[in-house]
């Protein structure tokens, strides 16, 4: 049975009164119809040109991994391999990794999206090495053709850290992610580094 708009607008007014709480029934409801709040949720979630850009990290990718243990020292290198498709109308892409980390086998999955209502990249990641699922948010730097997203996760050793990430295009056929964690006089340091060539 196909529902007709008006009755689906109706029944997504509700839904979001039911969750958002009596706040939101008292100052949202009175104020626009069903079928404008349905409107304005539409062109909320309706893809712009900031979820077009990420299309340049869709595709059939070579990992080259490079990870430094300490400042100063060469860093140990590893190669794998990922997936990374569109989502919902592009309003997302998923990423699926195939590698290894310090020798032993390591698969990862991350989505991106632009998020219309905070104006900011999200993203989140989660792996075979961990139980967090890490957050980040971010923003693109047109002058520096980069997109940094700054994280917050709990490593199980050393409590609460930050990372910082830059991930350039350099071409159609390549892009590299960079991750930094602040060091002892506090500036950023890079850590590890990701560089995608297309198959």
């Amino acid at each position: 049975m196909r529902l007709n708009r008006t009755l689906c607008s109706s029944m997504l007014a509700c839904a979001l009164l039911v969750v958002g709480g009596p706040a939101f029934a008292q100052e949202k409801a009175p104020q626009m119809s069903p079928d404008a709040m349905m409107e304005a949720y539409h062109k909320a979630a309706a893809p712009g040109e900031q979820h077009k850009m990420l299309e340049a990290f869709v595709g059939s990718w070579t990992v080259t991994m490079k990870a430094w243990m300490a400042p100063g020292q060469p860093p140990t290198e590893a190669t794998g391999s990922a997936e990374v498709k569109s989502l919902f109308g592009g309003r997302f892409i998923h990423e699926e990794f195939h590698g290894s980390m310090m020798g032993e086998p390591f698969s990862g999955i991350g989505m991106t999206g632009y998020d219309n209502a905070t104006k900011k990249y999200v993203s989140t990641w989660t792996d075979s090495m961990s139980t967090n699922i890490m957050r980040t948010e971010g923003s693109y730097d047109a002058a520096k053709k980069a997109y940094t997203y700054d994280a917050s996760y709990v490593d199980p050793l050393m409590g609460p850290k930050t990372m910082r990430i830059v991930a350039r295009v350099i071409d159609k056929d390549n892009h590299v992610s960079e991750f930094f964690e602040p060091g002892p006089d506090g500036q950023w340091v890079k850590m590890m580094e990701l560089a995608y060539k297309r198959k």
